[in-house]
């Protein structure tokens, strides 16, 4: 388990915006989705880029820096090299995500000036990250993790651009081409790849795990790394043996990260299965449900058996495994900053008390039920059970954007 020191962490008023936007923009996708009909479930249309857009940008992307924001200095022991460029950085990327979603939605005039909205925030961001790992003298498994998805990252948001220009009519490219790298490079090379990384500080922190094999994990993030750059090359080259070859790579890493989170769990000291874990739980295995549709896809061609392994990877993968963790950093942040000081000079809360138990129960329910019947509408092709998910997912949304308030202002 990697150690963990407190005193490089930003302030809290630094990293709250992104959390309260991130909640919020979870709700407006989970509202989005009743517009979708089982015609318009596929990745070409406007409605589908849009809402990815909006869920990843607004959602997972905002999180996830946030939560940098805090462990990377934490896990490296350094100082932020411009800690005061996040104040910057979330509003850019939601004007950004904004943007584009409209952009997609009524005006692709609009994409360009979004895409660069966005590429600016991630640029600082990416920039700000890289800067502050030059100070560090040893890099550990976990940062070199940091150090690939970012360099992926920067490329995804390239290539995005260049997307948004040739969909506004501004250049002349290959947008489907393009399409897959974009797709690879943000997802698997940044989401998926920091996600790894950040796992083995967080979940081993929270559940007091010792003596796991860091094997795994090196193999997973060089598998991963390995597929991203594979897809890239094959979108420019019309070889379908490298495409074929890059994404049984993908799904064998996923696989060799789930036996390591397996592993994590078996060997925790802390045995207590509270919204955290069960929020995990489901996280780990709609992903491998997703992967046994992916590769079931492969086999049969039967295309909403793909459409339903990016919607478990989107709002079960990504969505509970944010989520959850939600539920421990920001009590975790909130507490640090507002009650350590009076640790042994009055009676302070256990990190437990500040998570709203029935409201916290309520949002995973209420997801978990939105997200299992939309997945069932999708291999059914059925409107009625879209619509009947989305009215689940809503209610969990509201519940969650409820529950990141009542944390951060614990009293």
């Amino acid at each position: 388990m990697f150690s963990i020191s407190q005193d490089f962490a930003p302030p809290f008023k630094l990293i709250s915006p992104f959390f309260i936007l991130g909640s919020l923009f979870y709700l407006l996708a989970s509202v989005y989705i009743f517009f979708f009909t089982s015609d318009n479930f596929f990745i070409q249309d406007t409605k589908v880029l849009a809402f990815v857009h909006l869920f990843l940008l607004g959602f997972v992307m905002m999180v996830i820096f946030g939560a940098m924001a805090q462990l990377v200095p934490v896990v490296l022991e350094v100082g932020h090299a411009a800690v005061e460029l996040f104040y910057v950085i979330w509003p850019l990327l939601s004007i950004g995500t904004i943007l584009m979603v409209v952009g997609f939605l009524a005006s692709p005039s609009l994409l360009p000036y979004g895409g660069t909205v966005v590429l600016i925030s991630m640029m600082i961001f990416v920039m700000e990250i890289f800067s502050t790992m030059r100070n560090v003298k040893k890099m550990n498994l976990v940062m070199n993790s940091v150090l690939i998805s970012n360099t992926f990252l920067f490329f995804g948001v390239i290539v995005g651009l260049t997307m948004a220009l040739g969909y506004a009519g501004i250049i002349e490219v290959d947008i489907m081409a393009l399409l897959r790298s974009h797709v690879y490079l943000v997802i698997g090379g940044y989401i998926i790849i920091t996600l790894m990384g950040l796992s083995v500080v967080l979940l081993p922190m929270f559940g007091l795990s010792h003596g796991f094999s860091m094997k795994p994990l090196t193999i997973s993030i060089t598998l991963m790394s390995i597929s991203v750059v594979m897809v890239v090359i094959s979108s420019f080259v019309e070889y379908l043996l490298i495409e074929y070859i890059a994404y049984s790579l993908a799904v064998l890493s996923l696989f060799l990260y789930f036996y390591l989170v397996y592993t994590i769990f078996k060997t925790r000291a802390r045995k207590e299965i509270d919204i955290y874990a069960v929020s995990l739980m489901y996280a780990y295995i709609s992903m491998l449900v997703a992967l046994v549709f992916g590769v079931s896809y492969l086999i049969s061609g039967f295309e909403p058996l793909i459409i339903a392994s990016a919607w478990l990877m989107f709002f079960g993968f990504f969505g509970f495994a944010v989520t959850g963790h939600m539920y421990k950093i920001i009590p975790f942040l909130v507490w640090f900053e507002r009650f350590s000081p009076l640790v042994g000079k009055e009676k302070v809360p256990m990190l437990a008390d500040m998570l709203p138990k029935r409201s916290s129960q309520a949002q995973l329910v209420f997801c978990v039920a939105g997200v299992t019947v939309i997945t069932f509408a999708i291999l059914l092709q059925d409107d009625t059970l879209i619509k009947a998910g989305a009215s689940f997912l809503v209610v969990g949304a509201l519940a969650l954007v409820r529950n990141v308030f009542y944390m951060i202002n614990y009293k």
